[in-house]
């Protein structure tokens, strides 16, 4: 199956909960790919001791099967730049992302 899963939030348990719902459909064999969008492209500051999204994405970042996309322009009105937790990309990357995908989860 290919997962897609869209973050549009900045809420800390609800993307560690995509995350994780990630990691456990990557250990099944499926293909995951998150992208995030709107203030999901922070969703790397509010990394807690409770809500561990780092190591989440860590783990998520190991498999061949996983991949993190971030809406560019979402990214240029927080004034953040481009890594590998959070890579530029589009609209047109995210369409093709729904279009190809079996299930589409939004958070």
């Amino acid at each position: 199956m290919k997962l897609a899963i869209i973050l549009s939030t900045n809420n800390t348990e609800k993307n560690w909960n995509a995350f994780r719902l990630g990691n456990l459909a990557l250990n099944n064999g499926d293909a995951v790919s998150i992208f995030l969008l709107g203030e999901g492209v922070e969703y790397l500051k509010y990394s807690n001791e409770k809500f561990n999204i780092q190591k989440q994405v860590d783990t998520f970042l190991e498999s061949e099967k996983g991949e993190i996309l971030a809406c560019e322009t979402c990214m240029v009105l927080r004034h953040q730049e481009g890594d590998k937790t959070c890579p530029v990309s589009g609209m047109k990357e995210l369409y093709g992302l729904i279009k190809n995908s079996n299930k589409v989860v939004t958070f």
